[in-house]
């Protein structure tokens, strides 16, 4: 029984690492279009198991109810975290529904001829479905942060290439215009946000919607006290290349400051590895051979005295 319960448990992760290759390396109805170069109907679609499968989400994701309030939640972090297609929030649903099942089907072939005790069994199979269940959420929290990280680490080249750009003539959108372009593969992530604020200029907002909306999306403390700084001079007509250069000052003497902070604070933090980790090594090294050599000599003599 312990053999069938190892084959399928086998069986049922190389199922599940075939379809997830199917659908993110694969991706059958890409390639389709590139041999074919025309999009096809879903009649001439074949049938491939990578489409049911995200078909299947979907509709796991249409079955679950939601509460509008908690999809607002998720859709404003799934837009931080970059992800923007429309069927975003039916694969998340479908998903956690999906992982809630899976999971405790494995826990349940894994603990099935342990000898732990039935409780702890019960409390590991809840625990594979709250593991299934509130995974999604976790995913994109950390995919928000890692993408929030990203836009703060890119937005100091960016301002500066705006002051630039705006010092020599360009206006304010145009800058931004300029910035996304240069900056589109050393920092994809404000490159992206930049352009959406062009798109819904173009699209007919005014100037300060779309700064406040980047500033929603991203919720970037640094990008926001740029935004504030760009609402300001758009509001009371100071200049803008003037109020830029002194915002990329006060950012760059804030971001000296942080780095002096932590260096200040690298002598504490390295208290507990030199104590736990160097200092019985140093003991080991310098004191050991002296033990040894105590052992050796003093112990005997002591014996024979």
């Amino acid at each position: 029984m312990a053999i069938l319960g190892a084959a399928a448990l086998f069986v049922l992760i190389a199922i599940m690492g075939a379809v997830i290759g199917l659908r993110v390396w694969v991706r059958p109805q890409e390639a389709i279009e590139r041999v074919t170069g025309t999009v096809p109907t879903h009649e001439e679609l074949p049938v491939h198991p990578s489409l049911v499968f995200h078909d299947l989400v979907k509709k796991l994701g249409n079955v679950m109810p939601v509460n509008p309030k908690d999809a607002g939640v998720i859709q404003r972090r799934m837009i931080r975290a970059g992800i923007r297609n429309e069927n975003a929030m039916k694969i998340f649903y479908g998903s956690k529904i999906l992982l809630a099942v899976i999971f405790p089907i494995v826990m349940v072939l894994a603990v099935a001829k342990s000898e732990a005790d039935p409780a702890n069994k019960v409390m590991a199979i809840l625990a594979a479905a709250a593991a299934g269940f509130f995974g999604p959420n976790e995913y994109i929290n950390i995919k928000a942060r890692r993408r929030q990280k990203e836009i703060r680490r890119g937005l100091p080249n960016s301002l500066d290439l705006l002051v630039v750009c705006v010092e020599s003539g360009l206006g304010l959108d145009q800058a931004m215009v300029q910035v996304a372009k240069d900056l589109e593969q050393a920092h994809p992530e404000i490159s992206e946000e930049f352009a959406l604020v062009n798109f819904e200029l173009k699209a007919g907002k005014r100037r300060i919607d779309s700064l406040r909306n980047l500033a929603e999306r991203t919720n970037v403390d640094d990008l926001k006290k740029l935004v504030a700084v760009l609402i300001q001079a758009d509001r009371f007509g100071t200049g803008v290349a003037q109020s830029l250069r002194a915002h990329s000052d006060f950012m760059r003497v804030q971001a000296r400051q942080v780095a002096e902070e932590k260096a200040a604070k690298l002598g504490v933090k390295l208290v507990f590895p030199i104590f736990f980790c160097i200092l019985p090594s140093l003991f080991v090294v310098t004191v050991g051979p002296m033990v040894v050599r105590i052992i050796n000599d003093l112990l005997p003599m002591m014996n024979s005295i």
